[in-house]
């Protein structure tokens, strides 16, 4: 069994390949709740200085997702799912002017799936 801490809805996915196409190679870098919540910011690629608690949770559609170390100790037992939904998106976050918005929907982990995830 293979288990994805981060996952992405297929409108995550349309919107992403969108972005892509416009800014090139993309980021995400779950927001730990300062100036737009705890929102899935997009950046491009290059923009965004990944530090050294950083943790890297996966990819979706070839994007890295990186969330921070202290928030990743607070969500460790959840999958994230990348979601788009119509409105306006994080000040900061490539999709603010596209009339859509990430946001993260969550799961808890099965007893399994946490026991892979351990291995």
């Amino acid at each position: 069994m293979t288990v994805e801490r981060v996952k992405a809805t297929e409108a995550a996915v349309e919107l992403i390949r969108k972005l892509h196409a416009a800014h090139g190679p993309l980021l995400f870098h779950q927001s730990g709740g300062c100036c737009d919540g705890s929102a899935p910011m997009c950046y491009p690629a290059d923009d965004f200085k990944i530090g050294a608690r950083d943790v890297w949770l996966g990819e979706i559609e070839g994007t890295p997702v990186y969330i921070g170390g202290q928030q990743f100790e607070l969500w460790k037992h959840t999958q994230l799912i990348i979601d788009a939904v119509p409105g306006r998106g994080a000040g900061f976050s490539l999709e603010a002017p596209e009339g859509y918005r990430f946001l993260t929907r969550s799961r808890v982990f099965t007893d399994e799936e946490a026991a892979e995830l351990e291995r």
